[in-house]
């Protein structure tokens, strides 16, 4: 009898990682809440809604894992976290993820169409960047600070104004919210770069903590996640896209997220992360609160 995990369908899923997902579904489903003053998108839009969310999650990350997974073959053999790859265990070939890839991206862009016309540049802008992220000449995953600068760009910048693209023009989205973004997934990405430090030294790719050090990594992700913080909290002191009744639960919750960050990312592990993650989600949940009141 076949098993689950040899099933195609089971082994496509695991190719996505669904526990990545959430990482641009949250801050587009933010900028869907900035774009609408509501918490869900008129009935009008809830189709395209469901679609977008359709293809930020298992469509673009199935392709851009594919294509990572096919280029981090040789590293991911050294790493234990990802001794279960389905292309590490031999239970997907090469070949059969090389035309998933092209499969997935093609699906992500054709169903961009149905959110949108300007939703299509977005979504083959980040399939670009993911093919460039892992795939030489370019692989930027090897080209310290590009690396930081990918994941924040995507998932700080493109992914909120994705969502508020949906419902309104791109060209009207805040600037300052994709500021604050910006500084707080480049804060998050940066420990995740020590996590895999031993297996991408062997492997030869000089990922940021390879090339800077573990130390300088902490160090920064610190400056990073605390400017973060303290433009929140300008922008709330200016009433400026970030509600000034913010002012005073973020004078309460800035110095607990960076002691927690502090704690937690001093030996980063995906569990601590995500911990960073669900603390972080507390008082964004607070300025979707009052920007919509």
């Amino acid at each position: 009898m076949t098993s689950l995990t040899e099933r195609p369908a089971a082994l496509l899923v695991a190719v996505s990682r669904p526990w990545f997902w959430p990482v641009s579904w949250v801050p587009a489903y933010l900028g869907t809440v900035l774009a609408g003053h509501a918490w869900l998108p008129d009935r009008v839009d809830a189709g395209r809604a469901l679609v977008a969310l359709l293809v930020l999650g298992p469509l673009v990350w199935g392709a851009v894992l594919a294509q990572n997974d096919l280029h981090d073959l040789r590293s991911d053999r050294a790493n234990p976290r990802k001794a279960t790859a389905p292309l590490v265990t031999g239970a997907v070939s090469a070949g059969r993820l090389r035309r998933w890839y092209w499969a997935l991206a093609g699906a992500a862009v054709g169903a961009a169409f149905f959110v949108g016309p300007l939703f299509v540049p977005g979504v083959a802008g980040v399939l670009l960047l993911g093919w460039a992220y892992s795939v030489p000449p370019l692989r930027l995953k090897t080209r310290p600070g590009w690396d930081v600068a990918v994941n924040a760009l995507v998932v700080g910048l493109v992914s909120p104004a994705a969502g508020w693209a949906i419902t309104r023009s791109p060209w009207d989205f805040p600037w300052q919210v994709g500021v604050i973004g910006v500084l707080f997934a480049a804060a998050l990405y940066v420990p995740t770069t020590v996590t895999d430090l031993a297996a991408d030294t062997g492997a030869g790719d000089t990922t940021f903590a390879v090339r800077f050090g573990a130390r300088f990594a902490y160090r920064l992700g610190l400056v990073l996640w605390g400017s973060a913080l303290a433009v929140s909290l300008l922008f709330a002191v200016l009433d400026v896209v970030i509600p000034r009744s913010t002012l005073g639960p973020q004078l309460v919750m800035a110095p607990v997220l960076f002691a927690a960050y502090a704690a937690l990312t001093r030996r980063p592990t995906i569990p601590r992360m995500a911990v960073v993650s669900v603390l972080f989600g507390i008082p964004t949940a607070g300025f979707a609160a009052a920007y919509i009141g």
